[in-house]
């Protein structure tokens, strides 16, 4: 069930009325548990017993963790929810990824192997949901959150649909408390929700689906196009990529809000960035946020001396990217990030925010090396991405075929669009504006991004991972 599709909005309408009628605090948790499972099994029943599992185990882990203070016990507690949850991880999303590599390394050192490569579906949204509830019992075990005594609580905010699927990742320190008292209809933002929504639609439905086509022609056949148009491809990569899953963000952040609660902030104009750093700052910052705090600081981060930190920063990195999918060109663009950010730091001093460099500079140079990261994040194989990167940095190509001119203005026209809306400050200007004028604008770009929204429905990118 896509956010930009009918059935979303009759069900989010049902579920909207009937939370906002119902009095009590408990009967509302229990309407959003049920619409969580529901908007889930839409995708596939079979697989909310998964999310019922890592419910219940970490429910009752974070308990037991509170129940004592001798620490071998506490830890093994934890070790059990990191177990149990990486394990589900694990099986489904990279078993046959794992299999296959270990295969195709015997079979180049001369080894027969006979295997069977199981047939596992994907999960949606089990990365996030796994995340969410390992940082629940993580913050519990590092005694920064009390554990939760009522089991619904934690069972909406596993299965809290607006997110349920693609995040923001949200923390149980920030969510929780929000189900403690009954939200207030005052309380809710309404036009920013709206405007945030509408904002959201137009990036996911006008602007990623409609260049998506051009994209694919690019990454399934580089060797016919000109290196002029490969560019223009991957640069409007980097738009569809940020359009879909900042889209995302932003509808699931509003949907989330018109029922009276608060999701962490996602994206921050991430192409805008001064440096790599800045740009991690910036981009998918709950997942960036969460490799920081469970993963980059417990491995030691920067306290152990220089070379220990470039190991850390490129550990987190890699499994940043292994968690995007399973594949070897996301663990390489992992990283050519964790290089990047690696690199970054080696040279603070000079060039940290590029200094000296006039910031259009540092923003193109930022920009261009996301985008050479962005090829092998998109590529289907490594043959495909190097063939993509050495026409680029070569600039020649076999081919000669140019995209159309509908598609290579769609990069600089866009651009232009948002660094003016950022610029501006245009969203909290609109919001300001007259609720007539407000409202009446909130119609006429409505109709126009439903004239521009292209025929079918595609799924958003990071359902993927």
């Amino acid at each position: 069930m896509l956010f930009v599709e009918p059935r979303f909005f009759l069900f989010f309408a049902v579920v909207f009325a009937i939370y906002w009628v119902l009095k009590g605090n408990m009967a509302r948790k229990i309407l959003l548990l049920l619409a969580s499972y529901g908007f889930y099994a839409a995708w596939d029943w079979r697989f909310l017993s998964l999310i019922l599992i890592s419910t219940i185990i970490d429910y009752c882990v974070a308990r037991k963790i509170e129940a004592t203070n001798e620490q071998s016990t506490r830890k093994h507690w934890l070790w059990l929810s990191l177990a149990s949850n990486l394990g589900i991880l694990g099986f489904f999303k990279y078993f046959n990824f794992f299999t296959d590599s270990a295969v195709e390394l015997m079979t180049s050192l001369g080894m027969t192997v006979n295997y069977t490569t199981l047939s596992i579906v994907l999960p949606v949204g089990i990365s996030f949901y796994t995340f969410q509830t390992l940082s629940y019992t993580i913050d519990v075990y590092r005694k920064n959150i009390n554990a939760e005594k009522n089991i619904l609580d934690v069972a909406v905010f596993v299965a809290f649909f607006p997110q349920l699927v693609a995040g923001p990742i949200v923390r149980a320190a920030d969510f929780l408390p929000q189900l403690t008292k009954r939200r207030e209809w005052r309380e809710v933002a309404v036009k920013t929700c709206i405007l945030l929504f509408l904002v959201g639609f137009i990036k996911k439905a006008c602007v990623s689906d409609n260049i998506a086509y051009y994209v694919d022609l690019i990454f399934a056949t580089p060797g016919q196009y000109s290196p002029f148009a490969l560019a223009m491809g991957v640069c409007l990569y980097a738009i569809q990529i940020y359009c879909d899953f900042s889209g995302y963000t932003d509808m699931a952040i509003a949907v989330a809000g018109l029922l009276g609660f608060h999701l962490p902030k996602n994206f921050a104009a991430p192409y805008l960035a001064r440096n790599l750093v800045d740009f991690w700052r910036r981009w998918h910052i709950s997942l960036s946020t969460w490799l920081r705090d469970y993963l980059y600081i417990p491995l030691g981060g920067n306290r152990n001396g220089t070379i220990m930190r470039y190991r850390n920063l490129m550990l987190t990195m890699l499994l940043g990217g292994l968690w995007h999918g399973a594949a070897w060109t996301f663990v390489f663009w992992g990283f050519l990030h964790g290089a990047g950010l690696s690199f970054n730091h080696a040279l603070k001093e000079k060039i940290s925010s590029f200094k000296g460099f006039p910031s259009a500079v540092s923003i193109t140079l930022t920009f261009a090396f996301v985008n050479l990261a962005w090829i092998y994040f998109r590529a289907p194989d490594f043959e495909t991405a190097l063939l993509l990167t050495g026409s680029l940095l070569t600039w020649s190509s076999e081919g000669a075929a140019q995209l159309p001119i509908f598609a290579t203005l769609a990069f600089p026209f866009l651009g232009i669009i948002h660094i003016l809306w950022q610029k501006y400050e245009s969203f909290d200007k609109v919001i300001a504006l007259k609720d007539t004028y407000f409202y009446l604008g909130i119609g006429i770009a409505t109709a126009i991004a439903l004239g521009l929204q292209p025929t079918g429905y595609k799924p958003f990118i990071y359902f993927q991972f």
